[in-house]
């Protein structure tokens, strides 16, 4: 949903406390939007964690419940989106966030556009196309890099939705054409 918002782009999903933790100290997000319930921690930590990991990133929460421990939260800490929040609403708490990064550039909420999407490659998209391109699969990518398989199938499929490629032949072939894998002499 958030990938069809032409200012926002999806850098990585992952699927426990750790993964986000090490996805955002080394992607530094400007949004993290992060699942109460698959945290497993109260709001107050994961927010701790994840800032500490990337202080100028914001964090904006999911969560199905109304009361999940949310009000916990420091003073104007992070919001949270709970059941039957719209897509709307939710798209619209993520461009907030990210205005309150700068909040000196932005005069209100709905008056400025913002920036434009970033198009190119993530260092971690780089690492798995080049991995992906070379042979491996995505469960073997995904014991190379340390990451579940589930984050390596993300970033596969944030690389083809990107590139324009429909399958994982056409992604080693656009790896192939832009070097970013050689083919061996005796080919």
């Amino acid at each position: 949903m958030l990938e069809d918002e032409p200012d926002l782009e999806v850098v990585s999903e992952v699927g426990n406390v750790a993964e986000a933790v090490h996805v955002t100290a080394e992607e530094h997000p400007e949004i993290v939007i992060a699942d109460i319930n698959t945290l497993g921690l109260p709001p107050d930590e994961a927010e701790e964690l994840l800032l500490r990991a990337s202080p100028l990133s914001r964090v904006v929460f999911l969560s199905a419940h109304e009361d999940s421990g949310i009000r916990s939260l420091r003073a104007g800490g992070s919001p949270c989106a709970v059941d039957g929040t719209s897509a709307q609403e939710l798209v619209k708490m993520v461009r907030n966030a990210y205005r309150q990064l700068r909040p000196e550039e932005w005069e209100t909420c709905e008056a400025l556009p913002l920036p434009p999407r970033r198009r190119g490659l993530t260092a971690r998209e780089q690492e798995v196309l080049k991995l992906l391109a070379e042979g491996s699969t995505v469960r073997s990518a995904a014991h190379t890099l340390g990451l579940s398989v589930k984050t390596v199938d993300a970033h596969k499929f944030n690389l083809m939705r990107k590139l324009g490629v429909h399958n994982k032949a056409e992604l080693v072939m656009w790896a192939i054409r832009k070097q970013v894998v050689k083919i061996p002499a005796n080919f």
